[in-house]
């Protein structure tokens, strides 16, 4: 996979050490489509690192990232400890709570149902909270009677950014279906365009290799259902650490291992 210009300067001149890791989450929301589903992107703003690539809503973890509860499978499917699992699945909700005010939840004694409306001026308030940390979201869902839909979540992949980087991060993909009654909104002030887009129409889309090789493998399926049935065949516990090839011609080549 060719590397864009910026990343591949980086890559030329990084003499090490690397910067340390920290964990990440970055959530892939998919709706229904007349010829089988959508993702939804967003543009970073220029102004931000990456700014003017296309990515997933997501986010590094945060020290309030603890819901009380998770399903008792995601250590084993991240690869990780208890408590690191809890934090880097509450990471991913508050994440796209924060960028689209989706938020995966519902009444806490209706496990099977979410939330149809989010975007009310009491709700953008809360979102608001959260984001400035002046609330936390489990204290939020508490305040409203609300538990966490992590059963909502669906682990895709895990990516570990190449040593070079002045940032890295150890990031997991999860997939997710966009809750009936709630659509995305660009609200976080990170972003300066977002869309809906057929996975398998992104060939001008500039992305960084993570979000575009993630796009690829869900180009691979036709309708949702495979997606999340495919999700829970995935490896997300294995991360892909890529490696730098630097070539005679000035350029780099990433390859995925």
């Amino acid at each position: 996979m060719r590397l864009p210009p910026a990343m591949v300067r980086r890559a030329r001149e990084f003499t090490g050490p690397p910067a340390p890791v920290r964990d990440a989450a970055t959530v892939v929301l998919l709706r229904p489509d007349e010829k089988a589903f959508q993702l939804y992107v967003i543009r970073r703003a220029t102004t931000m690192a990456f700014g003017g690539l296309y990515a997933f809503p997501g986010g590094g973890v945060d020290p309030t990232d603890r819901p009380e509860t998770i399903r008792d499978d995601w250590p084993a499917r991240l690869g990780v400890d208890e408590e690191r699992a809890r934090a880097v699945v509450g990471a991913a909700v508050r994440e796209l709570f924060e960028e689209t005010g989706v938020l995966l939840a519902g009444p806490a004694e209706q496990p099977d149902r979410t939330l149809a409306d989010v975007g009310t001026e009491d709700w953008e308030a809360d979102r608001a909270a959260v984001l400035a940390r002046q609330l936390t979201l489990s204290a939020l869902l508490a305040r409203r009677g609300l538990r966490m839909r992590d059963d909502l979540l669906f682990p895709w992949a895990r990516w570990i950014t190449p040593e070079f980087e002045p940032k890295r991060y150890d990031t997991w993909f999860f997939v997710s279906l966009l809750p009936e009654g709630q659509m995305p909104r660009d609200v976080s002030g990170e972003s300066e365009h977002t869309a809906w887009i057929d996975p398998g129409a992104v060939d001008g889309l500039a992305m960084l290799p993570p979000t575009r090789s993630t796009v690829d493998s869900l180009a691979a399926y036709g309708e949702m259902a495979e997606v999340i049935a495919a999700a829970s065949r995935r490896d997300a516990a294995t991360p892909v650490m890529p490696r730098v090839e630097l070539t005679d011609d000035g350029g780099a080549q990433l390859h995925m291992q």
